[in-house]
């Protein structure tokens, strides 16, 4: 018989405990399912504090924390001291967010749930569910495969966690799993793996919004030097937390000269280097309750998407949630006709950090409109949050 342990705890100790068990925690649809654990690093504080009810416990977050409000979900830096209603265990609360600029530690799990939701100190909020990461590992991965040197540059999560996922994903392994697997497994995937693949792997990461284009040339001529490595493919996790080289943050500039300038640094560096430089960003509130992406919906700065040379949309629904999938739209391309293709869909392992193709039926009942999606999932928290969760007995491996 199954034993089920109720408590609540912090979001850290989630990490410790997916080592061991199947965990649960509360959410406005029940009980569901926690993945996976990702340290994102440290974050500029936002707090989420509530008006005429001191015992509700603040929430501490960052700017792309997802809360859900009467207005639909909105991120914490979208709703700067604004008074609005956010669903909680109690109900609808009158609340209202705070910016600190102080600096804080981020971690955040990802639940198995169409709806990506669960109760953070009692306040509906949102879980990653669409995967900027898991796209790029992915990529790293499959370009290691056809023996090519990668340089993954992360800015958003710890180098350890990075690395993880791509294991993961070339061991054929679920994630949480990896630790746990035994020795002589192990050892035997890692000496199958090294006969297979050719390919290099640097993964190397840098403050959050602490890192320029200068920083990167650095160390491209660092690795050159020291360890004779020139990569074919860079990743950047992700372009909005980079920061500019040409433009202070202490000075008066908005979010489009900011993010533009970055992007132009970065393909710059690019044609400098002859090498393709992939990385990600998120949608606007407009672009994250659509089912249609278009390049108008691109977060903080449309200057990005007119720099890039090649840009997708990646979109969820629960209907594809269920099957698995997610659907990939074009959004520019200058290397070809960018109505070729322009949306099809693909599987997703989230548990082994894996894409893989569908059948082509699958591409059939592709819906163009009136269909509910989220084309980014950014709810992160901090380590003072505190979640319930339920778990049981150790699982047998």
């Amino acid at each position: 018989m199954t034993e089920w342990i109720e408590k609540t705890t912090s979001i850290s100790e989630i990490a410790h405990l997916l080592d061991e068990y199947e965990v649960e925690v509360d959410s406005p649809d029940g009980w569901v399912g926690v993945n996976a654990f990702v340290d994102k690093g440290l974050w500029k504080e936002y707090i989420l504090g509530f008006e005429d009810d001191w015992t509700q416990a603040p929430i501490r977050c960052n700017e792309n924390h997802l809360f859900e409000t009467t207005l639909g979900w909105q991120k914490a830096k979208d709703i700067i001291d604004q008074s609005l209603h956010f669903l909680t265990k109690d109900g609808w609360k009158k609340g209202k967010v705070t910016f600190t600029n102080d600096i804080i530690p981020i971690v955040d799990i990802q639940v198995n749930h169409s709806n990506h939701r669960y109760y953070t100190n009692g306040v509906s909020s949102h879980n990653t569910g669409v995967g900027k990461s898991l796209f790029m590992c992915h990529c790293a991965a499959s370009h290691m495969n056809l023996g090519k040197k990668v340089l993954y540059i992360t800015l958003e999560m710890s180098e350890e966690k990075i690395a993880e996922r791509i294991d993961a994903n070339l061991l054929n392994v679920n994630v949480e799993n990896l630790k746990s697997l035994p020795y002589e497994s192990f050892e035997k995937k890692i000496v199958n793996l090294k006969s297979k693949i050719t390919g290099k792997l640097i993964v190397k990461e840098y403050p959050t919004a602490a890192a320029t284009a200068q920083n990167f040339r650095s160390l491209l001529n660092e690795l050159r030097l020291k360890k004779e490595f020139v990569p074919d493919i860079i990743y950047i996790d992700y372009i909005n937390i980079c920061a500019s080289a040409r433009i202070k943050q202490t000075s008066n500039y908005n979010s489009y000269t900011y993010v533009k300038a970055i992007a132009e640094e970065l393909r710059g560096l690019a044609v400098e280097y002859n090498v393709p430089i992939i990385s990600a960003t998120q949608t606007n509130r407009q672009g994250y309750n659509s089912s249609d992406v278009e390049l108008t919906d691109t977060s903080e700065s449309f200057g990005l998407p007119a720099t890039a040379d090649f840009m997708i949309a990646m979109i969820s629904s629960e209907q594809l949630e269920s099957l698995n999938q997610i659907m990939i739209k074009q959004l520019k391309n200058r290397y070809n006709d960018p109505t070729t293709n322009k949306r099809f869909v693909i599987g997703i392992d989230r548990a082994k950090m894996r894409l893989y193709d569908v059948e082509s039926s699958a591409q059939k009942d592709i819906l163009d409109a009136n269909q509910t999606s989220t084309t980014e999932d950014v709810k992160i928290n901090s380590d003072s949050m505190k979640p319930s969760l339920k778990r049981f007995s150790k699982l047998k491996i």
